[in-house]
Order: C-alpha cells, then sequence, then structure tokens
C-alpha cells in the first residue's frame, strides 16, 4: 500500500480519528520507520495503550518537550531532527545515555505526506544512530487553520551511571563550549522569507551523545547545559545561578562564525542570544580542562571548542563578560528569546 492510498497526499482528519484509516497510517508510514528494539517486551509495534521498559542498571533519567519551529524544514534540517535531537541532548547534557523515546504528532489538516515521511525519516535516523527505541506515540488532527502545519512532543528516558546536573559548578571549574555558538537561531533567521536574507549557514542541530560519552568517562565534568533558547547567554546564568558561583567569560574566546557574526551585526543581535541545538557548555574541574577539551576535539561536533570562561567566588549568581576591547560588563539573562519558534 503507498502513501497515496491513505487519502491522496495529504493529512485528512480522518488520519487522528483512531480508525481504519489511521491503522492503515500508522501500517504505512510510521510503523516501518522504527522497528522495536530491545528497550522492553512492549513497545511502539504492540500498540498498547503504554510500554513495559526494562532498564539497565543506573538512575533513570526523564526529559519531554514540545517542538515548534519556523520554517519547518531549513538548512541543515526539519522539525523532525530538531525534535529527536532536542530530547536525546536533554538527556546527554544530564550524563544519560539515551535508550528510548516517544512521538507525538499534531498535524493540520491538509499538511503534504510526502512532507510527513521526510519529517519522520529525520526522526529514524536519529534514533537509529544512537539504537534509542521509540517506544509510544499518538497522532492528532487538528482543523486546517487550527495549527501551522505540525507540532511534535517528545518524551525521552535514559540511564545515567552518575547524573550530572546545571548546579554542580564550583568555583576554579573552566566554562568549555563544544562549538561556534548561535548557528541554529541565525539559519532559521535567514530561511524566514520575510527578512530576505542570503547565507550559507546552517543549523548546528545534531545528538550530543557520541561527542559527550567520552568526555564523561574521561571524569572531570561538573556540569552540563544545552544552550537552546536564549543561548549561551541564558546557559551561562542558569550554571551561575543554580550553582552560586560567579562566571567570567573571556569574549575572545568564545567560537563564532563569520557567519553569525556578520549577521549579528548586520541585524543587531546578540550571537550569545541566539538558539544552539549541537552545542554544550561544560564545567569542568581546571586540572582536567585540556584533556576534556581534547577529547571533545577529536570529534567531528567538537570543531571549533573551546575554553571561554572560569567560574570563581566573586559576583556569585552573575555572569561577567571580558569584552575584546578589555572591558568588563555583564552577560544578562535574555529577558526572551530574540527569535521565537526556533525549537
Amino acid at each position: 500500500m503507498s502513501p497515496k492510498e491513505l487519502s491522496q497526499d495529504r493529512i485528512t482528519s480522518l488520519h487522528g480519528a483512531g480508525g481504519e484509516l489511521m491503522g492503515k497510517f500508522l501500517d504505512v508510514l510510521i510503523l516501518p520507520r522504527f522497528p522495536l528494539k530491545k528497550a522492553g517486551p512492549v513497545g511502539l509495534d504492540a500498540l498498547d495503550d503504554g510500554a513495559v521498559l526494562s532498564l539497565p542498571p543506573g538512575q533513570p533519567v526523564i526529559t519531554t518537550d514540545s517542538h515548534v519551529v519556523k520554517p519547518i524544514f531549513f538548512p541543515g534540517g526539519d522539525i523532525g531532527r530538531l525534535a529527536a535531537c532536542g530530547t536525546v541532548n536533554d538527556l546527554a547534557v544530564m550524563g544519560a545515555r539515551p535508550l528510548a523515546m516517544t512521538l507525538a504528532l499534531i498535524i493540520e489538516e491538509g499538511f503534504s505526506i510526502h512532507q510527513l515521511e521526510k519529517i519522520l525519516d529525520s526522526v529514524a535516523q536519529i534514533v537509529g544512530e544512537l539504537g534509542v527505541a521509540l517506544v509510544a506515540g499518538d497522532t492528532k488532527v487538528m482543523g486546517k487553520g487550527e495549527l501551522d502545519g505540525i507540532v511534535i512532543n517528545t518524551t525521552g528516558i535514559g540511564v545515567a551511571t552518575r547524573p550530572v546536573t546545571d548546579a554542580g559548578l564550583t568555583p576554579g571549574d573552566v566554562l568549555i563550549v563544544t562549538g561556534p555558538v548561535g548557528d541554529h537561531g541565525f539559519a532559521l533567521l535567514v530561511a524566514r522569507e520575510e527578512f530576505e536574507l542570503e547565507s550559507g549557514l546552517e543549523s548546528d542541530v545534531a545528538p550530543l551523545w557520541p561527542l559527550l560519552e567520552p568526555a564523561l568517562a574521561a571524569g572531570g565534568i561538573t556540569a552540563m547545559k544545552d544552550p537552546t533558547r536564549g543561548g549561551l547567554a541564558a546557559a551561562l546564568n542558569d550554571l551561575a545561578r543554580k550553582s552560586r558561583v560567579g562566571i567570567e567569560i573571556w569574549e575572545e574566546k568564545i567560537p563564532l562564525r563569520d557567519e553569525v557574526r556578520g549577521l549579528a551585526e548586520l541585524l543587531g543581535i546578540s550571537p550569545y542570544e541566539m538558539a544552539c541545538e549541537g552545542r554544550a557548555v561544560l564545567g569542568v574541574r581546571p586540572e582536567r580542562a585540556e584533556e576534556i577539551l581534547e577529547i571533545i576535539t577529536r570529534h567531528p561536533l567538537g570543531e571549533g571548542a573551546a575554553i571561554i570562561g572560569q567560574a570563581g567566588e566573586a559576583h556569585a549568581g552573575r555572569v561577567i563578560l571580558a569584552t575584546k576591547v578589555g572591558g568588563r560588563r555583564y552577560l544578562e539573562m535574555p529577558l526572551g528569546d530574540p527569535l521565537p519558534r526556533i525549537c
């Protein structure tokens, strides 16, 4: 049975109504992309009301997120890749190996089935690469005009030998960012037609666990955060406030692509407030910092990683930016996201 046999090439209200057409929708579009993995005796293809998981030893970690992005397809990815990476990355920065995920689709009536297939393929690619089992899901269809295309909700489950929080910084810890910042936010901004801009910039959206796993195994990591909404500025302020330390960041050390720097100057938007979807900020004991940085830079995702600052006792709960021109100022927590609907 081809996707067109479901109802031409567009989503209809019947695709989410729980009847025969929805069953065919699941059988043709969803289940073949996500074969059952060994997450437990009951998984997605059992089509039961829940999944029974068998987790390895360690501390379970759970996260949930809803994903709305404009445009749905953007340079370097789409909402499916974004949803999968966003979920596994929230687990990874807590030191948890991603093991299982749920996937709920809320789709506007009339949405292209061909585009939905591309989105599902993106999700399948990420969970397949990481060996993550898709164990449960749901589909709802909203009326035409009641939703802008598609919204994806995910829940991720992982296991950590030793969970890492964003409240573990201590004075003396070194701050490492795993690559250039601001790529995702500015790539989406350029892709929005109302801005009429052109750039070769692509989103950095990628799964972090393969990058972070060997660094965690080496030891010395005290805190982690992924700089998504609010970017680097929000992540650093969260680390400082929750850990009750001050953080000094050296602006000349923050990795930025030339395209990001140029767009930031053109539009008057701070690159430190723009979202990343394939970066992490790490707090590391000073004696292990160079070793951890070397481990990170061995991975392709770690290209451009840098030590950008250090935690201290002064200015507890605040972030100080030592500027390129020799000045010092607070790097404040953003009041809101400068670019809505980015993740």
